[in-house]
């Protein structure tokens, strides 16, 4: 018989997970913080965010907290540490990306002490509630948790592969939301593939010192939590990172865009974060810190370019 799973956070991500694994069989339930909303999508059987994805019939919608045998965060990252004194008790699999604002923390470090996860990896929303074929990372140190989170959460066009670099995933996870903001610049202003090429390269190698400074492998980062979500969010349009940085670089502000959208954007809460979780690791990230500056108003796009391309010559 298969595990209950509660999925906590009823946003695109969180919709897509459970309806997944709802097609799939398992015993699933949604929660959504706003119970006019819950009301709303079980009524409807669609939610907004999805809005071409009906929720399958066995899947159940709640504004109530539910009780579960496994439990999917796919709440924002910085609403993550709110939410965790209402969960019941049962092992967590962390499926938001970023750094918590102010201490700088990644998702597992937040909830230290508890049985947890991370599942991350290159996969868009809407594509996982449409069952189009993809691969995660479920992240882990603990072998047995592991292998029975895997068992229960794969599913036919959902491809897990196991990794005990919790910390590695989680990061690779975190920083591609950055360098995707900073790809979309470079293809807003129009500065071409090339330099989008060499952008997502350079941003995989200082993805990779700080894993390794934190305790992480870099060779995490080489693999589907790395290499994987960096390439779907620098190259994606459905990527909301990349989509904000393109038209940052076509010369839309900062306010403009995030006034327009409903949806976070992690990055660019992430970006400030990752820089200083880096300055403290003493960890060189260029392209972090430019597009920090940039989000900031402290550089234009033609400085933060220049920036970059000036830096001082060495060996790659």
């Amino acid at each position: 018989m298969s595990k209950s799973i509660a999925v906590i956070g009823a946003g695109a991500w969180g919709t897509a997970l459970a309806v997944l694994l709802a097609e799939a069989g398992r015993n699933v339930t949604l929660w959504a913080r706003d119970a006019a909303k819950a009301d709303a999508m079980l009524a409807s059987r669609v939610n907004p965010r999805l809005p071409d994805v009906a929720l399958p019939p066995p899947l159940r919608v709640t504004a109530a907290m539910p009780e579960a045998e496994i439990l999917l965060l796919a709440v924002p990252m910085q609403h993550l540490r709110g939410i965790l004194p209402a969960l019941p008790e049962a092992p967590l699999v962390l499926c938001c990306k970023g750094l918590e604002a102010g201490t700088h923390l990644l998702p597992p470090e937040i909830v230290a002490g508890r049985p947890c996860a991370m599942l991350t990896g290159p996969n868009f929303a809407h594509e996982i509630a449409r069952g189009l074929p993809a691969a995660a990372v479920l992240a882990t140190p603990d072998a047995a948790l592991r292998t029975a989170l895997i068992t229960a959460l794969h599913t036919p066009s959902l491809r897990l592969y196991g990794s005990p670099d919790i910390t590695g995933a989680a990061l690779g996870g975190a920083a591609k939301n950055v360098i995707a903001i900073a790809a979309g610049v470079v293809m807003g202003a129009g500065l071409g593939e090339n330099a989008r090429a060499a952008l997502i390269t350079r941003g995989l190698a200082e993805i990779a010192r700080l894993a390794a400074a934190l305790g992480g492998k870099a060779e995490t980062i080489s693999g589907l939590s790395g290499l994987g979500d960096l390439l779907l969010t620098c190259t994606g349009t459905s990527s909301r990172n990349y989509s904000l940085g393109f038209l940052l670089g076509q010369g839309q502000s900062l306010a403009e865009i995030l006034s327009a959208r409903s949806a976070v954007t992690e990055g660019v809460m992430t970006a400030p974060a990752l820089l200083a979780r880096a300055a403290a690791a003493g960890v060189e990230m260029p392209i972090t810190q430019a597009v920090t500056k940039l989000l900031s108003g402290e550089m234009n796009v033609p400085q933060t370019m220049s920036a970059l391309m000036s830096r001082s010559l060495k060996d790659e």
